[in-house]
This record gives structure tokens, sequence and C-alpha cells, in this order.
């Protein structure tokens, strides 16, 4: 199937837990080129989330945005220094000895000291938040090719029109092209009578200026490399996948058959049809550009 590089997808996941949304939107690009934008916390897994969406998206400028709210709030654990506070004991003792007074500690002196009894936030499990994130991401990756691949229907379509108009004019171009060597020959034949006045006529001369002509205006083998581009391509339309970089190849042969064609032309409908099939080439490699 063929895809635009054009697309959007979106996902948002919410339990009573979290809530997470991911979004995608993608324009032209000649390769992959990812930008994302998350919550610091999701940084470590940048490299994973950069690998999931090769699997998806080959070319275009993709911007990912990923927006996190925890509804549980915080979550704290309470953590005891013991060999502090064994610190604290010890100069306690000390400084009762040495000014003999009273060593007043206990137990709730000792845990407001500094650093005794501290608040920390517990480690997240990585695992788990990977598997909520990467649920997420890919769900918006997969909303993201299918909005491509239907916009790449839609180019296919239109190619194909092209393409087949494309084909008519290169028939044209290949039935013309005989009759424009006989027209030469007829015309050369009665300019060379009307100036030797009915006298007789060197044929083997005639034939050898009709064959230079023929030689100089013939285009049997960009006929036959036209035909062979716009089947090629054909196939790669309906055959889908990313055929994006061949279909530009492609195009580039194309064009440069039809500079031939039409440097070669000697004969105003042929010029005319020429143009006529470069203009189709021009419009084929402009929506080319936007296929995967």
């Amino acid at each position: 199937m063929i895809r635009s590089m054009t697309g959007f997808g979106r996902c948002e996941n919410v339990t009573e837990q979290y809530k997470i949304s991911v979004e995608m939107k993608a324009v032209n690009h000649r390769y992959l080129d990812l930008g994302i934008k998350m919550p610091k916390r999701f940084n470590y897994f940048e490299s994973g989330i950069r690998g999931l969406l090769k699997t998806y998206i080959q070319r275009g400028k993709v911007d990912l945005f990923i927006s996190y709210e925890d509804y549980t709030g915080q979550k704290l654990c309470l953590k005891y220094n013991e060999s502090l506070a064994g610190e604290y004991v010890q100069y306690f003792k000390q400084m009762s000895e040495k000014f003999s007074i009273d060593n007043d500690m206990t137990a709730g002196v000792l845990a407001r000291m500094p650093e005794v009894l501290t608040m920390e936030q517990e480690a997240e499990d990585e695992e788990a938040m990977w598997k909520i994130l990467s649920q997420a991401v890919e769900e918006a990756a997969k909303k993201f090719v299918e909005s491509r691949s239907q916009e790449g229907e839609s180019l296919k379509e239109d190619l194909l029109g092209k393409l087949k108009t494309m084909a008519e004019l290169v028939a044209f171009v290949e039935q013309r092209s005989p009759a424009i060597v006989a027209e030469y020959q007829g015309k050369l034949e009665a300019k060379v009578k009307e100036l030797l006045g009915g006298s007789g006529i060197d044929e083997s001369r005639i034939v050898t200026e009709v064959t230079i002509f023929a030689d100089k205006v013939c285009v049997d083998e960009e006929i036959v490399r036209l035909k062979s581009h716009i089947s090629h391509m054909e196939n790669e339309l309906k055959s889908g996948g990313g055929v994006g970089r061949k279909l530009d190849f492609l195009a580039q042969e194309m064009n440069r058959e039809a500079n031939t064609i039409l440097s070669k032309a000697n004969d105003l409908e042929l010029s005319d049809k020429a143009i006529a099939l470069k203009t189709e080439i021009e419009k084929i490699r402009e929506q080319i550009q936007n296929i995967e």
C-alpha cells in the first residue's frame, strides 16, 4: 500500500492512576527526521521510542508530542540513616562528658537531627512505565500510518491517471514519428523537382538526405524507454511499500527522455505533445514528493 508522507495520529489513555497523551504529525522530508517532545521523566526511553517508530515510518519529518499526568501523587517513603544517627549519639555523649552536662538525648530528639530521617521519592518501575508509554506510542503510530495510507491511496489513483495520460501522449509520438519522415521525403522530392524544372532526380541523393533526416528525428529508443518507465512506475505504485525514492528516480529518467524527444521534434504537433508530456511528468514529480 502506498503511503503519503503527511499524516496525523493520536492516542490518549486514561486510568485512575494516570493520563498519557501521544500525538504525531508529519510533513515531507527526504529522510526520516524524528523530533520528540516529552516530560523529562521519559528521557530514559527516547532510544526505545525512536526504535519503535522506525518500525512504522521510513521517511518524513515527524514530530512526536507526549504528555503525562500522574493522579497517584508523589510516591514518598521515609529513609532512616542509621550510621549518621550513631554519630549524633556518639558526639552528644562526648559533649556531655566534656562539659559535664546532662545528655538528654531521646529517640524523638535524635529523629529531628538533620538527615537522620528523610523523605525520598520512590524509584519508578521502569518496566511498567515503558509498557504504558510504548503502548500509547504504538497506538498513535498505527493511527498515523492509517492516515498516511488513506492519503496514499488517493495519491496512487491520481498518479495512475497521469501515467495513463502519459501513455496516450507517448502512443501519439510513436504513431506520428514515421509520418514526419514520409512527409519530409515528399516535400524534399517536390522541392527538388521544382528547382530542377522537371529534369531527372537523383533518387540516391534523396534517399541519403531522408536517411540523415530520419536519424536526426528518430525517437524510437526514447519511446521504448518511456514505455518501460511508465510500466515500471505503475507496477511500483500497485505493489506499494516505501517506493518514494524509486518513483522519484523513475520520474527523473522520464523527464530526460521527454527532453530528448522535444529536442528532436521537427513537427509542431510532436512538439506540442512533447511539451504536454513534460508537463505531466512535472506533475508526477511533484506528487511523488508526498510519497513515503
